[in-house]
């Protein structure tokens, strides 16, 4: 957990969607399941913090497309509604 006032070691710098940016995204889980959308909580290069109106259980890897960029992504870690993914 971040500690207040010292910077998080990251690879890659996190961006709260803001301005011209989407707030939302789609999550196209599998062929058989109808996409949905979700939050964008925070991005970067390299993944998403993301977050969906009722928690599911999501599969280990699915697409996420935002802004008209589709990525191939994995599930990095889930708890309740929001979750992370990388890219």
């Amino acid at each position: 957990m971040p500690q207040p006032g010292k910077p998080e070691n990251r690879l890659y710098v996190r961006v709260k969607p803001s301005g011209l940016m989407s707030k939302t995204g789609t999550l196209v889980l599998d062929k058989n399941t109808p996409a949905m959308t979700c939050n964008v909580i925070d991005i970067s290069r390299g993944g998403a913090c993301l977050e969906l109106s009722k928690e599911i259980k999501l599969p280990k890897r699915f697409v996420f497309i935002h802004g008209g960029v589709k990525k191939h992504c994995h599930l990095v870690w889930q708890k309740n509604s929001r979750f992370g993914v990388g890219f």
